[in-house]
């Protein structure tokens, strides 16, 4: 008997709510009758018209919307591996991860459709289809699938069967992709349903990058629970604010970066926000300061913090809202395993740390990848000892609550001492003045690295280097302060997931030299 397949969640709820609304995408609206029909015969499209196997890769690139999600659930179902592309690869990474994951199938959108047919020839792309409307170059479009399938449920893959091939971001080195089967990603989305506690009243609304791991738990939980999906294409604050008190959405997901400018917009109101009764955040440091002001802001919302990664479908832990609402530590607290999800802290050597040690994190769950594609030695490096290594730093306290500080390859040795560029950032991010900050370590001939800060002032406020040492010395150590403070006009560098790239503010000051933690 098998349940960790996605067949078995999503098809009954879409009898059962079959006539409710599923899908709210601009003037596009689907009930679950509706949704799960075009799937059904997306799925058979799929293999029909396109040639993809159970087995076989088909990729993904385009903004947020319903074509995407019925590209999702088709693959679920088990149509496919899907492939979800990153909006900001480069051409030589775009042709890297198609041709490295075999993929002969590409769907595009018109934004990105130049892109996949430069490298097209390159990456081995035998058909390429259009997702939505737009003059592009393509072979077909999403509908032409649609139309050439039958509404006839495919036959179940088993719980082993892979099912999502997301290539990480590449930080060092050539992309890696991580291949998820369907009980790792049925347990994750148990995990976030029951902490969550998601149901059919839930209204979400997709922002964070589709193509990213933060975002499975509204593209897989959201709809086996019987509840609404919405979206905007990308994040623009604007954007967000009508779609949130036009579809009265009650959950959503965001980085820190994209609250940030979501409280800074000219639009923003607090009662824009009225209907959002829970709002969950993660994959950066949130700034101690952005955190309070959401806090007090909004003392009726359920906030939650997620910790996780691509390669365990996404979370590991989390921090609640009565514990957001207790405040003090707490706030830089990750929060605490989920169900089935073992952390522990280990040294270099495999030992595991008692509480309050920092140490790398690792963690033991079902939620887990199978591997990383076609990369053996990688895979069993980051399973060595029995424990996936997230190469993160971190430490457990006596009540189990998970405390990050920084990325291992983040980390700043100088003069033989550890910082942590998340420590550092949260104090400078305290000044009025500072809209983004970003830490680093510089080479120095004397120290090894010196402790470097990339700031950006918020809009008709300046400060100085002198301000920004003033401010944090009675915030951290000596030797956290930044020897550098350097200041721009230009936002940081994001990623497709709106995290901040060091290695791309790094790379000026290393060309040419070695540095030892890559």
């Amino acid at each position: 008997m098998k349940e960790l397949i996605y067949n078995r969640h999503l098809l009954p709820v879409a009898e059962r709510f079959a006539s409710k609304p599923a899908v709210f995408d601009g003037p596009y609206v689907a009930t679950y009758s509706e949704h799960a029909e075009r799937v059904l015969r997306l799925a058979d499209g799929l293999r029909g018209e396109l040639g993809v196997e159970r087995g076989d890769r088909f990729a993904v690139m385009a903004l947020n919307g319903h074509h995407y999600l019925e590209l999702f659930h088709a693959g679920f179902l088990g149509a496919g591996v899907i492939n979800p592309l990153n909006l900001r690869l480069a051409p030589k990474e775009l042709a890297f991860i198609l041709g490295d994951s075999e993929t002969k199938v590409c769907f595009v959108d018109a934004p990105f459709a130049p892109l996949i047919d430069r490298v097209r020839k390159e990456a081995g792309i035998e058909k390429v289809v259009l997702v939505g409307e737009g003059d592009a170059p393509h072979d077909l479009t999403h509908e032409d699938v649609i139309a050439a399938g039958k509404a006839v449920v495919p036959d179940e893959p088993e719980e082993e069967d892979a099912v999502v091939l997301m290539y990480t971001g590449g930080t060092t080195g050539l992309p890696k992709g991580v291949l998820l089967d369907q009980r790792a990603e049925m347990l994750n989305m148990y995990h976030v349903a029951v902490r969550w506690g998601l149901d059919e009243t839930f209204v979400y609304l997709h922002q964070t990058p589709m193509f990213h791991a933060a975002s499975m738990g509204g593209t897989l939980g959201i709809p086996a629970s019987g509840g609404v999906s919405t979206f905007v294409p990308m994040f623009e604050p604007k954007a967000v604010l009508d779609a949130i008190e036009q579809h009265q959405v009650t959950m959503t997901v965001m980085v820190p970066t994209m609250i940030g400018m979501l409280l800074s917009h000219p639009d923003f109101k607090p009662e824009r926000l009225a209907s959002l009764e829970v709002l969950t955040y993660g994959a950066s440091p949130m700034p101690t300061p952005l955190l309070e002001q959401l806090l007090a802001m909004f003392p009726d919302m359920g906030i939650y913090q997620g910790y996780g990664m691509t390669e365990s479908s996404a979370v590991l832990t989390s921090l609640g809202p009565e514990e957001h609402r207790k405040g003090g530590e707490l706030l830089r607290s990750a929060g605490r395993p989920l169900s089935g999800v073992v952390v522990s802290i280990q040294d270099a050597e495999g030992n595991v740390l008692p509480p309050g040690e920092t140490g790398e994190v690792c963690a033991r769950a079902g939620n887990f990848m199978r591997e990383y594609w076609k990369r053996p030695k990688e895979t069993k490096e980051a399973f060595h000892g029995g424990w996936y290594h997230t190469g993160d730093a971190g430490y457990v306290d006596e009540q189990g609550y998970l405390f990050l500080v920084d990325r291992v390859k983040d980390m700043i040795v100088t003069g033989g001492e550890n910082v942590y560029s998340a420590e550092v950032e949260s104090a400078i991010s305290s000044h009025a003045a500072v809209e983004q900050v970003a830490v680093i370590g510089i080479p120095d001939e004397r120290w090894g690295e010196a402790v470097h800060a990339v700031i950006v002032c918020k809009e008709g406020t300046t400060a100085t280097e002198d301000e920004i040492r003033e401010h944090v010395r009675d915030r951290i150590a000596g030797y956290k302060i930044p020897k550098s403070v350097e200041f721009r006009d230009e936002p940081l560098p994001l990623s497709g997931a709106m995290k901040v790239l060091k290695r791309d503010l790094r790379a000026p000051y290393w060309e040419g030299k070695e540095r030892a933690v890559q």
